[in-house]
């Protein structure tokens, strides 16, 4: 058997001590160390959660802007498919229910403008129209609330571009079918309208008539007067006939001093009847053209459908015949289609 001695035991006493030393140092260093980790792997996680948090609050804003824009896109699509004011406005409150929660909805003209006046609307707001620096109306809102506000105040602006769209289309409508000097329709547009109307008389099987009216001596006024009291004359004229017919009876200048009214559900006796009215119209009135008062008279030639023809020319042909005799008998005469007469 082996016996060690006092100073190997010793020796080896201290020797398993320094390694227990160290063993507990590698223990704490190494606990310290994972801490360490632990703590960095928590921070790392804090700011992937962070991170998660501000992407998923990203989407949701970014689902809203989509979903704004979608409603935006789906409301112009809409608003683009007609050129009328009334039913834009109507689209697009319906458009806005489907965005925006709010109690009324309402446009109003701009008429309180030359007051220098907001209208107001009750326990509500108010968004001006404008585009293009001209201000188009208002939109009044109740019930809604700020964030409501600021997406109505998104989509009204593309409403204000509508309505300009609108209006702008309504004028060049009515530029190309309005004659500049008189204000009445043009001949291009009398003579679609009145295949339209005759159309109507063979489906419903209605009479309809026309008119041919020619302003007499015209030559002679523009001759002594000059040109710009003849022009005067003519919308005087047009003005004249205007008021003696009824509403649904259309009015075009024909070219020159002639105009035309088609008379849809009028016969022979009625559109004499008003033939003559407007007649002794233009007879009675004083037309005052500058510093130039002038009287004068026109003649009128009618034919009818369907005693006089059934097709536009024929009518149209036989409307201007009857004009021509109207002006060879005298003048300031009426007269109704019969027949033609080899004579003439």
């Amino acid at each position: 058997m082996m016996n060690f001695t006092s100073i190997e035991w010793l020796s080896a006493a201290g020797y398993f001590a320094c390694v227990v030393f160290v063993l507990r140092r590698m223990h704490v260093s190494f606990q310290h160390k994972c801490a360490i980790d632990v703590l960095e792997a928590r921070r790392y996680f804090n700011s992937l959660q962070q991170k998660k948090m501000e992407i998923d609050e990203e989407k949701v804003k970014f689902a809203e802007e989509a979903q704004e824009i979608f409603a935006l896109y789906d409301m112009t699509k809409e608003l683009s498919k007609n050129f009328s004011e009334d039913d834009s406005i109507r689209i697009f409150k319906a458009k806005l229910s489907d965005s925006v929660r709010c109690d009324e909805c309402r446009f109003v003209l701009p008429a309180v403008e030359e007051k220098k006046t907001i209208p107001q609307a009750p326990e509500g707001s108010v968004i001006p129209l404008i585009a293009q620096q001209q201000l188009l109306g208002y939109l009044l809102l109740k019930g809604c609330s700020s964030e409501g506000l600021e997406k109505a105040a998104i989509l009204a602006h593309q409403l204000a571009l509508v309505v300009r769209r609108d209006r702008l289309y309504r004028q060049v409508e009515s530029l190309a079918i309005t004659d500049s000097l008189t204000g009445v329709h043009t001949r291009r547009y009398i003579l679609e309208r009145f295949h339209e109307e005759l159309l109507r008389a063979r489906t419903q099987k209605i009479p309809i008539s026309f008119l041919m009216i020619d302003v007499d001596y015209f030559k002679h006024f523009n001759d002594q007067y000059g040109h710009l009291t003849g022009d005067q004359i003519l919308r005087n004229v047009a003005t004249i006939i205007q008021e003696n017919i009824r509403q649904i009876d259309i009015i075009g200048r024909y070219g020159g001093e002639e105009f035309c009214v088609i008379l849809p559900e009028a016969d022979g006796s009625g559109a004499q009847y008003v033939a003559e009215r407007m007649r002794q119209a233009v007879e009675k009135a004083v037309v005052k053209a500058y510093d130039t008062k002038v009287r004068l008279t026109i003649s009128i030639g009618i034919a009818c459908y369907p005693a006089d023809g059934r097709k536009v020319a024929e009518l149209i042909d036989k409307a201007d015949w009857a004009l021509y005799r109207a002006k060879k008998i005298g003048r300031n005469k009426v007269c109704v289609f019969g027949v033609y007469d080899e004579k003439d």
